[in-house]
């Protein structure tokens, strides 16, 4: 899939909103992406899924399992683990700390790629990072449907996203939206 068929992907699902918008990292924009909207459809889910997984393989990146933030992350992270043939477990936040939680685990040394659904500022991917790291995990790469940053956010470690662009965010004092006084909303999952 090329980009501009992931974006019309986005478009013909209404995943991709214009408005403004308050993002789970506080900043506001004009532009969402809600890939809730998408990944409720098992085989668009599954399809994306594979188009990731052929970029890993493109590039040689083999991991043992799949790990990615609850909640914007669960659905694909599970496909990708489909995809991969590896098994695939979320981190959940704990009293603001994200953690492995039901049980879940990594074992020292295991290679673990790290899924997201959209990366803004990549706060959440970096959680989940350190959170295996303090388990002992070795991280191959982080993939993403969507990157907001357009590869400007950077994890020190292979990343790969269907679709990357750079989509303009503002801290809530600097938002030309809130000047006008039009009011953001918040339609994610993280309050």
């Amino acid at each position: 899939m090329t980009q501009d068929e992931v974006k019309e992907l986005f478009k013909q699902n209404n995943a991709l909103l214009n408005g403004h918008f308050k993002l789970s990292s506080g900043l506001h924009s004009d532009t969402y992406f809600q890939s809730a909207l998408i990944l409720q459809h098992p085989r668009q889910a599954e399809k994306l899924a594979k188009e990731l997984a052929a970029k890993l393989a493109e590039n040689k990146i083999k991991a043992d399992a799949v790990v990615s933030p609850a909640i914007g992350g669960i659905v694909i992270g599970h496909e990708m683990g489909r995809a991969l043939g590896t098994r695939a477990v979320f981190t959940e936040r704990v009293d603001g700390i994200v953690s492995l939680k039901r049980g879940f685990s990594v074992e020292k040394g295991e290679k673990i790629l790290v899924v997201e659904d959209v990366i803004t500022t990549g706060l959440s991917t970096r959680e989940v990072i350190d959170a295996l790291k303090k388990n002992g995990a070795e991280i191959v790469a982080v993939a993403s449907l969507v990157d907001r940053s357009a590869g400007k956010v950077d994890f020190g470690i292979p990343r790969f996203s269907l679709l990357s662009l750079e989509v303009k965010n503002y801290k809530e004092e600097e938002c030309p939206m809130c000047k006008t006084g039009s009011i953001a909303v918040k339609p994610g999952s993280r309050k």
